[in-house]
């Protein structure tokens, strides 16, 4: 029997995920969960950037209380209306997440250590254009240069070698989205940053859109049983990205985690409704070190490189 059977609807379902490992039935509560979980993520993104705007809260504080939010959130769903109940952590993964996320953690300080006087002395404090306009800009351009950062990440033999670590677990959930090289998370936020401020955008609108990102980031990320259906076209959704972590290299596109336009501009939209990776983790596991050898994966760079051919392409 082949692994992807056509449904009774014409879509494709991948035989491999049985009924059991998916999340609850079709009670009526749960798939108004799932028809509400992403609305109001975005409403909230909505509320607190507009809160912060107003008020002038301070964004050192409102970045991370903001993301602490939207972790605590996904990971509420994740249990009550999980994806595949099999990727949930283990208690090894908690311990060996909890790490990675410190982590990560410091690779964004260090990133914004890095550009914070350079974005202080080019972006200026108050928008010089209307914010209608500033932060679809923002997000446009800092979606690109993200999107072009981790395809480079994909395609580059050295840089895949920083970017492989994240791929390492066999499984997507918010927990593991923290698991990543700490030099990785410092080239992809720290050009994402100084993009945004040498083009000129205010720090108002670079806020609204950081916040829009992180929720972002976490929410395709997450193991919740949601579906945005014709909105996959314009947004990431965790539909995409966990094709994106397919061990399948044919599907494994979706570069944006934030917005999947340029995914279609540049040919690495492999979505479809009701396609769903068979595995997701390396498409060759023995090139990296598993993601409890913490101190071994943050020297992998640095190690002799394998054989010509083990990278992972496109």
């Amino acid at each position: 029997m082949n692994e992807r059977e056509p449904s009774a609807d014409g879509e494709n379902h991948s035989a491999a995920f049985s009924v059991g490992r998916k999340g609850g039935g079709g009670e009526q509560s749960v798939r108004l969960l799932r028809f509400l979980a992403y609305p109001v993520l975005l409403l909230a993104v909505l509320l607190v950037a507009g809160s912060a705007l107003r008020l002038r809260w301070d964004p050192a504080w409102v970045s991370p209380l903001f993301l602490a939010g939207v972790i605590s959130y996904l990971a509420l769903l994740e249990r009550l209306i999980p994806y595949d109940r099999t990727w949930h952590p283990d208690t090894d993964e908690w311990r060996w997440y909890g790490f990675w996320f410190l982590i990560t953690m410091a690779g964004s300080g260090l990133a914004q250590l890095l550009v914070a006087v350079g974005v202080g002395l080019i972006s200026p404090a108050e928008p010089t254009h209307h914010l209608g306009i500033e932060i679809p800009g923002a997000l446009l351009a800092g979606s690109l240069v993200s999107y072009l950062v981790h395809r480079l990440g994909h395609r580059n033999a050295l840089l895949w070698r920083f970017h492989g670590v994240h791929h390492v677990p066999e499984k997507v959930n918010v927990a593991n989205n923290g698991v990543n090289h700490v030099l990785d998370i410092v080239l992809a936020q720290g050009l994402v940053q100084l993009t945004l401020a040498l083009v000129g955008f205010s720090r108002p609108a670079v806020l609204v859109v950081g916040l829009f990102v992180a929720a972002q980031g976490y929410f395709v990320h997450a193991n919740i049983d949601v579906r945005i259906g014709p909105l996959n076209h314009f947004l990431a959704s965790p539909e995409q990205h966990r094709l994106h972590h397919s061990t399948d290299l044919s599907e494994a596109g979706h570069y944006g985690s934030d917005l999947s336009c340029w995914d279609h501009l540049f040919g690495s939209f492999t979505w479809y409704p009701g396609r769903e990776p068979t595995a997701v983790g390396l498409h060759d596991p023995t090139t990296f070190p598993g993601t409890g050898e913490i101190l071994a994966a943050l020297l992998h760079p640095w190690r002799r490189r394998p054989a010509p051919g083990t990278t992972r392409p496109e």
